[in-house]
């Protein structure tokens, strides 16, 4: 159960109901302050539309912070969104590996950016996978990566500390790629 109670559109103002065009949890949490929201929101809406990281890579990312934060919520969104970006549950299974150091079949690109992801997440990219991702990278998209990888920590640390809840619709993401326990 959420710390705050979910909001619903009727209980914003006229100006501030469109926060809630997306009816997910998250959002119902943060439109309990507008303006907090609506930044949220620029930056969140910049990664899934407007960076320059491979978008396939971008939802990797992604989803490595919710695997590595144990984080049910962002794990299940972002497989059900990694679908739409062009991952696979091939892809999915192979991040499973490399995070228990398992051999995968993700080509080495992928695997490097799941390496800084996880290296992130533990506080920093590493300077020999910083300069293997600026050799595989441009500085635009090497930046994307970082810019992501960093909101992601933001964000399953604030799904946490509000202890929001996984929508019913994304149970079975949960189902068919639990995350391992502890």
């Amino acid at each position: 159960m959420a710390r705050l109670p979910y909001l619903e559109k009727a209980d914003l103002a006229p100006g501030d109901q469109a926060l809630l065009a997306r009816d997910i949890n998250l959002h119902k949490i943060l439109a309990h302050n507008p303006a907090a929201a609506r930044a949220f929101g620029t930056l969140g809406q910049y990664l899934r539309h407007g960076t320059t990281l491979d978008a396939r890579l971008r939802e990797l990312v992604i989803l490595q912070i919710g695997w590595q934060a144990r984080s049910p919520y962002e794990w299940s969104h972002h497989v059900k969104i990694g679908y739409d970006f062009g991952v696979s549950d091939a892809d999915i299974r192979g991040l499973i590996a490399e995070s228990r150091g398992e051999e995968s079949g993700l080509e080495p690109l992928a695997r490097l950016c799941l390496r800084a992801a996880r290296e992130l997440y533990d506080g920093a990219i590493t300077p020999a996978s910083f300069a293997e991702l600026a050799g595989q990278l441009d500085p635009a998209s090497l930046t994307d990566l970082v810019v992501t990888a960093s909101f992601y920590c933001a964000v399953v640390r604030l799904l946490a500390s509000f202890e929001i809840d996984v929508e019913e619709s994304y149970r079975p993401y949960l189902e068919a790629f639990p995350l391992p326990a502890g």
